[in-house]
């Protein structure tokens, strides 16, 4: 039986999903419909292994499942809230300064 994550748990590993492009391009398209890896790498058009290192971290996370269908195996959003959840992260108005008051932004690559 799975644990149930805390709220701060659940923030941080959203956050860690959406640390990384590509995570979050595999998050938009399982938001539209489940997909097998082999669709994935090619809609996103990455290698099959790069995919299943973004597939596992994004099941470590808990924010998709691995569904059995004979011998292929389609992935879809841990819970329908999840795309809901997108799409506002996704439609929010972020209040950024056009000058970066992090000095060191362009290196880090934050803000």
């Amino acid at each position: 039986m799975p644990l149930l994550a805390t709220e701060l748990d659940v923030l941080t590993r959203f956050g860690r999903a959406l640390a990384d492009p590509i995570r979050c391009r595999l998050l938009l398209a399982l938001r539209e419909a489940p997909a097998y890896p082999s669709d994935l790498a090619e809609a996103l058009g990455i290698s099959r292994t790069r995919l299943s290192n973004h597939l596992a971290c994004l099941r470590d996370c808990g924010l998709v499942v691995a569904v059995p269908q004979g011998r292929r195996t389609r992935y879809e959003l841990a819970d329908e809230r999840l795309g809901h959840a997108l799409d506002d992260l996704r439609t929010a108005v972020l209040a950024v300064e056009a000058d970066r008051s992090c000095v060191d932004a362009a290196g880090k690559g934050c803000c």
